[in-house]
């Protein structure tokens, strides 16, 4: 009897024994994949798709953000949940395995981004978009001038060239159809199509919001009199057809340029957009103010000098010839 109630002590001791190791290495893992990781400072991992949790596991260990690839084998079985997402990750310093494994289930990739400045053409848009990092593909024959939105947009790696110039055209389809519905009475543009080439000439004629819809006005109120345009802009693209700066000033000889873009020997828009307006040129074409200037010129300081009138518009012009002489 004396010997049973040993082997049950012995027993009750070795089951203790083995619980409080249980106990003490569960709390060790627990403390392991919850505290602060090796990661010195920030990294970028990518996660391919089609790769499995212990393929990802040997990648962050490899790249230091996690001590040992078990660890964040371990942290998915006592963390059930959803599984990891293929991407690219920033992983910020000394993230924890269980906040690095949080990140990968959620899939918080790294988001990139892409400015599309206003008034560019769709040559140089595309240009950008096929220098812009971490796209995939090829950039896509060009579009119709005019028909990529200038804006910022947000993208992911393993994204498609193609995908990203799908949505600028997507995003001025929405802009265009925003404007034209807001469009002033009587306007003597009849398609949105108009408004979408008035909006480039507007773009280029003026890098100041303030200025936008006071150009627009002057050239709704040559259209309404059928008065020419005369807009600089419009003689530049038809002689480089949007493919590079000129480099120079206009000539005498450039406005007689033949050419259906050429708004010195043409009354009306020319066939189409001349570049990429933004949706402030966009709601300027549609909704410019009430105005009955015709004229208008540089003032020297990236403004312009508005008229009613030749002969105050005459005045402006010398006044703009003096500044640019320097003549007091």
């Amino acid at each position: 009897m004396t010997r049973l109630r040993r082997l049950l002590a012995w027993l009750f001791a070795v089951v203790v024994l083995i619980g409080l190791t249980l106990a003490g290495g569960f709390l060790w893992l627990r403390h392991e994949i919850a505290a602060p990781g090796p990661l010195a400072e920030e990294a970028i991992v990518l996660v391919p798709r089609g790769q499995g949790i212990e393929a990802t596991a040997a990648t962050l260990a490899a790249s230091g953000a996690i001590r040992h690839p078990w660890l964040l084998l371990a942290a998915s079985r006592l963390e059930p949940g959803g599984s990891i997402k293929a991407g690219e990750y920033a992983l910020a310093p000394h993230v924890s395995v269980l906040d690095l494994l949080a990140q990968l289930r959620a899939g918080r990739v790294v988001v990139r981004r892409l400015t599309v400045p206003e008034g560019l053409t769709v040559r140089e848009v595309l240009d950008l978009v096929a220098a812009a990092p971490a796209l995939e593909g090829e950039v896509p024959a060009p579009p119709p001038e005019g028909s990529l939105l200038p804006e910022t947009y947000f993208y992911v790696r393993s994204d498609t060239r193609a995908a990203l110039v799908q949505r600028m055209r997507e995003a001025m389809d929405k802009a265009l159809a925003e404007a034209w519905a807001k469009r002033k009475d009587g306007l003597p543009l009849k398609t949105p199509q108009e408004v979408l080439t008035l909006a480039s000439i507007v773009e280029k004629e003026t890098g100041k919001p303030e200025e936008r819809s006071r150009v627009a006005a002057v050239y709704i109120n040559r259209l309404r009199i059928g008065m020419r345009l005369q807009a600089d802009p419009t003689v530049i693209h038809a002689l480089t057809e949007g493919r590079q700066e000129l480099g120079r000033e206009l000539s005498r000889a450039d406005l007689d340029t033949d050419s259906p873009y050429n708004t010195y020997r043409n009354v009306g828009l020319p066939p189409g957009p001349i570049a990429n307006p933004g949706f402030a040129s966009l709601l300027a074409a549609t909704s410019p103010i009430d105005s009955r200037e015709i004229y208008f010129v540089a003032d020297g300081t990236g403004g312009h000098l508005f008229a009613e009138t030749l002969a105050e518009h005459n005045r402006n012009v010398a006044r703009f010839r003096r500044l640019r002489s320097g003549a007091p």
